[in-house]
């Protein structure tokens, strides 16, 4: 490594450290303070514990790719303002040539982010669910934050909009236990309990139609009391394409797969088997249930691999735009790099969702931040040089 090369990769290096640990702290301090209301709650230690452990290292996702692009901005931006880059033209210094250490560190980043997204989150994500179904039911509300629909327990999906004194606040449950209809059921509060496997919720100021099937009429009461039944029955978590892992590992059946490829192997199985019945509303209905399955497996591993390689993207992008910046002020490049993370991971987000609209090809079309970057640090890079 040349003298030049050295001091460039040096202040990019030292740059890149302080913004990942500045990331780092911030990303973090939500989950401490997540980990401070559980204590508060009386949730075990043991619990809080794992969760800690496995909810840590998930943020390198984001903090390893972010710090990079701060690094790149503000290091070639300060270059660029003392007119270093300048110099280095006149000497006839190649910009490819001092950008090659940070790229082979960046392309060493990517592979951390392949083994992070493809082993570390998919563990931690199946640990922390694990953590809900095996802990105590009002230990488990208190890790359910607000906002979100439960959908953990058979034929019922829950939402509650606020938690309070231990109880739920703006209450909403639909109840898929009746094949011809939904019942939906609107609460003012409710409280939780466990009797035996069966979860109980002692409701007041309710609105809706009942769960019987027989009754047909509205239900309108003050208290009542919904029970679902063998809601406890199962202690693990149903694993999902979230889970799933790239490296192959023991399975149950004594056999050594890799997860991800597995899931993909049998989802496409599933769906040569079902476009090979005879056509009916039924076969219809399952073939369009095995391609969204499929879609979901393949949208899910490339969202992995789009999120590792947003480290070599944001330097080649982050370098050019640094030189184009001129400017001293660290403000400027954040507000830069702010804007770049945030479209790359808004678009990689937005193509995730489509995941269930298998005829887009949402696992093709997630790759769309790769190909904007490469194709703005193809422009950009030429002009620098």
């Amino acid at each position: 490594m040349k003298t030049l090369e050295r001091y460039v990769f040096g202040a990019f290096l030292s740059s890149f450290l302080l913004a990942f640990l500045v990331l780092s702290f911030v990303l973090t301090i939500g989950l401490f303070v997540q980990i401070v209301g559980y204590i508060l709650d009386g949730i075990p230690m043991e619990l809080v514990g794992r969760f800690a452990v496995v909810s840590f290292p998930e943020t390198m996702q984001w903090t390893i790719p972010i710090g990079l692009l701060v690094a790149s901005i503000l290091v070639f931006s300060r270059l660029s303002a003392d007119s270093e880059i300048a110099a280095m033209r006149a000497c006839g210094v190649n910009l490819l040539t001092v950008m090659r250490w940070p790229l082979l560190f960046a392309t060493l980043c990517t592979v951390a982010g392949l083994f992070i997204n493809n082993e570390i989150v998919p563990r931690g994500h199946e640990v922390r669910r694990n953590l809900v179904k095996r802990i105590s039911v009002g230990a488990g509300i208190d890790l359910l934050e607000p906002g979100r629909t439960i959908t953990d327990f058979p034929n019922v999906k829950i939402h509650f909009n606020e938690k309070k004194d231990g109880k739920l606040l703006g209450l909403t449950i639909l109840d898929y236990s009746n094949p011809n209809t939904v019942a939906k059921i609107s609460v003012a509060t409710a409280e939780v309990s466990q009797v035996g496997r069966d979860l109980v919720l002692r409701m007041r100021n309710i609105s809706g139609e009942p769960t019987d099937a027989d009754d047909s009429r509205r239900m309108s009461a003050d208290v009542w009391e919904y029970r679902l039944k063998d809601a406890l029955k199962d202690d693990k978590y149903k694993r999902r394409e979230k889970d799933f892992t790239l490296l192959p590992r023991m399975t149950e059946d004594g056999t050594v797969k890799s997860e991800i490829f597995h899931a993909m192997s049998s989802a496409k199985q599933e769906v040569k088997v079902v476009s090979a019945m005879e056509k009916s509303e039924k076969s219809r209905f399952l073939r369009r249930q095995a391609r969204r399955r499929l879609s979901d497996v393949r949208t899910e591993f490339m969202k992995r691999l789009v999120s590792a390689f947003a480290s070599i993207c944001f330097v080649l992008v982050g370098v050019p735009l640094g030189i184009r910046a001129q400017r001293r002020e660290s403000t400027i490049g954040m507000a830069i790099a702010l804007v770049v993370a945030l479209t790359y991971n808004l678009l990689e987000l937005l193509m995730t969702s489509l995941s269930k609209n298998y005829a887009l090809h949402p696992e093709i079309l997630i790759w769309l931040p790769v190909a904007l970057c490469v194709a703005l640090a193809a422009r950009l890079i030429p002009k620098n040089l």
